[in-house]
């Protein structure tokens, strides 16, 4: 058995160790992300990690995707210190997933130069058993299809979020309505919400969103913070104001991270706890952007985002 093999190996969790609250299902990668601020090769990346590494300071999560034979072993000691739950995370021969883009002055637009799916192209999600249980998940921006393999093995969650792009309404529609009508919570941006209805105006594109059957929208506005939409209620997620972003990849992945890590940790879904772990999902995206990659969300400490929650909750 290799080096990696051995680490990445993980038993199920004696009556000693916390259980799962929380699965995450997304993609690993190794990211080389320019800004103007610099530049970053093979970074720890993909949806999965930071989803995960946000949600880890507040419940225990477990992970669910693949990484190649060529994974770093640097990068799931990282995971160890972050306190995430590895069983469901597979290694496979191949190479793992890469990714590489460079963004605008504005780091409002991006171009992506290059996408390697490699390993993650033949991923099929498999639940171990100690996570079918956990009564939160979060579907993270994978495919329809493979976010319903997902539920299908979920033993009646509390709680799920999904996460969708564009590419996903435009070429597997059908499955994606399936996953909407299915899920608690959808999280989407302002132009997938207006490409998924065909709708302009924020509000009326959430209030059809709603009709397709989850009980609350979360409209991402980018670096104008987001809007919370139920059925009898609008909310809105103000970002925290920084001096300075060196690199938002990850953020709108750490911020569904946060949220749903601090509603794990809650253990309820009532609207004012969901309002305030959306307030907790900004706070932590807020610190993932100041520095590349996850390299930020190592450093941070739980004082931090306190901090940062309160001094939010002031504004």
């Amino acid at each position: 058995m290799s080096v990696l093999n051995r680490i990445l190996q993980h038993r199920a969790p004696d009556k000693m160790s916390p259980s799962v609250k929380l699965v995450i299902v997304g993609s690993v990668g190794l990211d080389t992300i320019e800004t103007p601020f610099g530049r970053g090769t093979d970074m720890l990346g993909g949806s999965l990690s930071y989803a995960c590494a946000a949600a880890a300071f507040f419940t225990r999560v477990g992970m669910v995707g693949v990484v190649g034979s060529d994974f770093p072993r640097r990068c799931v000691k990282l995971y160890r210190r972050f306190g995430i739950d590895l069983q469901g995370l597979q290694r496979v021969q191949g190479r793992t997933l890469r990714w590489s883009g460079v963004y605008e002055a504005d780091m409002n637009n991006r171009q992506t130069l290059a996408t390697e799916l490699n390993v993650f192209e033949r991923f099929r999600p498999e639940l171990p058993e100690a996570y079918r249980s956990a009564p939160f998940s979060l579907l993270g921006n994978i495919s329809p299809q493979l976010q319903l393999h997902v539920l299908s093995q979920v033993r009646q969650p509390r709680f799920v979020a999904a996460d969708t792009m564009d590419l996903w309404i435009r070429t597997a529609r059908s499955a994606l309505m399936d996953v909407i009508g299915r899920v608690d919570l959808l999280t989407i941006n302002e132009s997938e919400a207006r490409l998924l209805t065909g709708g302009y105006h924020i509000k009326a594109c959430a209030r059809k969103v709603l009709a397709m059957g989850p009980q609350w929208v979360v409209i991402k506005k980018g670096e104008h913070g987001a809007m919370l939409f139920g059925r009898d209620c609008v909310g809105f997620i103000p970002p925290f104001p920084l001096e300075g972003v060196k690199d938002p990849t990850g953020a709108g992945d750490a911020f569904a991270g946060a949220f749903m890590g601090r509603l794990a940790q809650r253990g309820r879904c009532a609207e004012r706890v969901i309002r305030e772990a959306l307030l907790y999902g900004s706070v932590v995206a807020s610190f993932g952007v100041e520095e590349f990659g996850v390299s930020r969300l190592a450093r941070l400490r739980k004082r931090d985002i306190e901090r940062r929650a309160a001094a939010l909750k002031r504004m």
